[in-house]
């Protein structure tokens, strides 16, 4: 059982400075081949005036708090019984390449389902631009299961 004291614990801050490149490599290797991502003159002429991040490009500026909350060895959590229960995202920003996101993350709550022998833990995490603006909330669910 992990021990309910931890709930609201923080993870230290994390910065990711947003590339055309990587987020280019995200939708590729995602099989999402929206030009808005991929292709300069297409986004260029598009509303946004350039390329702009997939919605789910969230999981590579926020994944900093969430590993390094699931790796803290005071929560003594037993990695080889985790999986990845499911995750809730919102999206309030455009994110777009030179931007430079900040992410805090917590432990939003933790809870068990003694009859399946199973712990849950919800981290959260909030990212914002450079200019302060939220750009995406997310809960992170995780289940570890009795070894």
């Amino acid at each position: 059982m992990i021990d309910h004291k931890f709930v609201g614990k923080k993870a230290p801050l994390a910065k990711y400075e947003i590339g055309k490149e990587k987020i280019k490599e995200f939708a590729l290797a995602t099989g999402d081949k929206n030009p808005l991502y991929l292709d300069d003159d297409y986004a260029k002429d598009s509303k946004f005036g350039g390329i702009i991040a997939p919605p789910m490009f969230a999981v590579v500026y926020a994944k900093e708090p969430v590993g390094d909350m699931l790796l803290d060895p005071e929560l003594g959590l037993n990695l080889m019984m985790l999986v990845h229960g499911e995750e809730e995202f919102e999206f309030l920003e455009i994110v777009r390449p030179g931007d430079v996101i900040t992410t805090e993350g917590w432990i939003g709550n933790i809870y068990e389902k003694e009859e399946k022998k199973l712990d849950f833990i919800v981290l959260e995490t909030v990212s914002s631009n450079q200019e302060g603006k939220i750009v995406c909330k997310a809960k992170w669910i995780f289940v570890i299961r009795e070894g």
